[in-house]
């Protein structure tokens, strides 16, 4: 494998790029252009790195669709400069992140990842310098002068996940991030090791292309016991709603009360269209497969299968944007469009 590669630094705001002051104990964001200064390590690696910063950069609870576009398109003006990209983000909304990017780059042919830390940089047990030299790493890899990885990734705590399959599972494990439903693409021991079988091969050779398109016009319900009906048919009935995913118990299965139902029916029937996914970490929707979901079915819920919340609402407000009928929605949002459902 080939060692020298061009890595693009993309710094949006998070933990990772805090330091802390000594003389006030606070945090305060470090200077990335200063980023040798502070990490040294990376003079060892044989890349060479540049650096760009969010011009103010944000705690990713405030991330939303309009900062996704600005990453994506710094990304997309350098795209011919450079080898791959690492991208620091706060962990908090990283895997919503990850996955839109995964859907708004099509034809993908070089490695995005994402990566943060659960301590600042400048912390002395600090998990940013293991996370990040080893992004860079990851992100170098090339096979026969070719970028190795060519999809978006996250790396967290000796693991790069394929960025749409991941859940922030822990606040304050550095082990912060699970895949429960893919596996690992790249394991970090005393060496890298690369599961082939695992990375995402784009099967034509297409010129990158990014979707610009975000529509958030969606709602996000958690099913729970006693879940109200003026409460649904409030959130149901907003004006401009497009799209709902549906967070149900095990695999898709949700209340089977006729008023449930016909709720559900009546906004189907106005052009919303809804999307099972299930509350567990791991497993899938499977419609049909009891009583209590077979009523979901016949009325048109789509089924989520094996992808996370993160990566439906992502998905969701990608192809909302393409203006499709809800029939052709649902062919799409049911198929695996970059590794996100099995």
């Amino acid at each position: 494998m080939n060692n020298s590669a061009k890595i693009l630094l993309l710094y949006t705001g998070g933990t990772i790029g805090m330091v802390k002051d000594f003389e006030t104990g606070a945090l305060k964001a470090f200077n990335f252009d200063e980023l040798l200064q502070n990490i040294p390590e990376l003079k060892l690696l044989e890349h060479r790195i540049d650096t760009v910063s969010f011009e103010r950069p944000i705690d990713s609870s405030n991330m939303k669709p309009a900062f996704w576009l600005q990453i994506a398109e710094i990304i997309e003006n350098k795209y011919e400069d450079y080898d791959g990209f690492v991208v620091l983000h706060g962990s908090d909304t990283m895997s919503y992140s990850a996955s839109a990017l995964s859907f708004m780059f099509e034809n993908l042919s070089k490695p995005i990842i994402f990566t943060g830390s659960q301590l600042p940089i400048g912390d002395l047990r600090t998990d940013a310098k293991e996370n990040l030299i080893t992004s860079i790493q990851i992100a170098g890899l090339q096979k026969h002068g070719k970028p190795l990885i060519t999809e978006v990734g996250l790396y967290f705590e000796y693991k790069l996940y394929r960025g749409n399959r991941t859940s922030k599972i822990n606040a304050e494990h550095f082990q912060a991030f699970a895949s429960p439903n893919y596996p690992p693409l790249v394991n970090s021991g005393v060496h890298l090791a690369v599961n082939d079988s695992a990375l995402w091969r784009a099967t034509n050779r297409r010129k990158m292309k990014l979707h610009r398109g975000l529509n958030d016009e969606i709602a996000l319900i958690k099913i729970f016991p006693g879940i109200n009906r003026s409460l649904l048919e409030h959130i149901l009935s907003k004006e401009g709603l497009q799209g709902v995913i549906l967070e149900t118990y095990g695999s898709g299965n949700a209340p089977t009360e006729d008023w449930f139902v016909n709720l559900l029916k009546n906004t189907i029937s106005r052009g919303v269209v809804i999307v099972n996914v299930t509350q567990c970490i791991g497993g899938s929707v499977a419609m049909g497969q009891y009583e209590t979901s077979t009523q979901l079915k016949k009325i048109g819920v789509v089924s989520g299968k094996d992808i996370t919340t993160e990566a439906a609402v992502a998905k969701m407000m990608y192809l909302l944007a393409k203006d499709l009928s809800p029939k052709v929605f649902k062919t799409i949002f049911e198929t695996s469009l970059r590794g996100e459902m099995s």
